[in-house]
């Protein structure tokens, strides 16, 4: 019996080494405190939360969603009247842990978009429907060009940016109205899905806020996300339907980004020119500065730049709403088209 003990004694001694190597080769799962850490959410050195630093505050109109405090101030959670941050909130915050969970959360009922459209949150959404649907919504651009002639340069006329990561202005289409839309043409609303995918936390890890890819895939076989296509209609115009609805939007991006320098060209006889940086475009062929900001805008060219950025604005658009996202560009480059003969890019049907 002894000889027994000590024989599985020293079968056990040999087989740690395997085993402490298998420990080693599957690492721990993550907390979920960890996933927030480095998520968007919780990178406290991020320009979303340090771009404040030098003054010590961050301003009013800003700090519903570049900090949980200014968040839950903005919907009253903190006992203050709710609607708006009464007081510029200070700097070294994220967005916490108890923007999502505070009391109260589940008891917002109402969220209200830059056009003034207002929402009831489906489940689990309010805090990502109050900070991910822009500043700015076509109505933006109307007010700014009312009572212009759509293709005379106006000086007072400034670029209006719909801001960042807009993906609930999106999602929710013409019911919200993020997109400059054209008179007399129709927009789809929100974008449904099938009802296990109806909300953001369907979609997007609620703590790395990573897309549950797997969750996709898993219906859309054999595919990853920028590849998956259900509609055959050949929307871009260039005679390829194999590609993913993703490729149709970035074609019709380059068609419409195209267009608004031929258009600069013809008729305000300023070059344009655009960068991922801000303010986004610039007068072509000088150094990408504020100081050399587009200053030649006219109606029409501004509407059409407004929509450029807002689906550039939002990276998802083509899963959030892609029939939303290529109507506004469709639309877009037509208008253009109509207005410079130069413009000759050629076009798929409209959805």
């Amino acid at each position: 019996m002894k000889r027994s003990i000590a024989a599985a004694i020293l079968v056990a001694l040999a087989f740690l080494p395997i085993a402490a190597a298998q420990a080693q080769e599957k690492a721990p799962e993550p907390s979920l405190i960890e996933l927030w850490q480095k998520s968007g959410h919780g990178n406290s050195q991020s320009s979303a939360f340090t771009h404040w630093n030098d003054e010590g505050e961050i301003p009013v109109n800003c700090a519903a969603c570049h900090s949980g405090e200014g968040f839950r101030a903005f919907h009253g959670l903190d006992g203050s009247t709710p609607g708006g941050v009464d007081q510029p909130i200070a700097t070294g915050g994220v967005v916490d842990c108890a923007t999502c969970h505070e009391d109260g959360i589940k008891e917002i009922a109402t969220i209200r978009f830059p056009s003034g459209a207002e929402i009831t949150p489906p489940r689990g959404t309010a805090t990502c429907l109050t900070c991910h649907q822009g500043r700015a919504a076509g109505n933006s651009v109307d007010q700014q060009t009312a009572n212009m002639v759509d293709d005379e340069v106006n000086v007072e006329l400034a670029f209006v940016n719909p801001h960042y990561a807009v993906a609930a202005a999106t999602l929710f289409g013409s019911q919200v109205k993020g997109g400059y839309e054209y008179p007399g043409q129709d927009y789809s609303g929100q974008f449904a899905h099938v009802d296990a995918f109806s909300s953001c936390i369907d979609c997007h890890d609620p703590h790395s806020t990573q897309v549950k890819e797997l969750s996709c895939t898993s219906c859309h076989e054999g595919e990853t996300l920028r590849t998956i296509r259900t509609s055959k209609t050949d929307f871009d115009g260039d005679g390829d339907v194999t590609t993913g609805i993703y490729s149709e939007i970035s074609s019709l991006k380059a068609k419409l980004l195209l267009a608004i320098e031929t258009y600069a060209a013809e008729r305000t006889e300023t070059p344009i020119t655009y960068a991922s940086r801000y303010p986004y475009f610039f007068i072509a062929d000088t150094e990408l500065t504020y100081a050399n900001r587009y200053n030649a805008w006219t109606p029409a060219l501004l509407r059409a730049a407004y929509n450029y950025q807002f689906v550039t604005m939002d990276k998802g658009a083509y899963a959030h709403n892609p029939h939303y996202a290529v109507q506004v560009l469709h639309d877009s480059i037509t208008d253009l088209a109509h207005r410079a003969p130069g413009i000759n890019i050629e076009l798929g049907p409209r959805p």
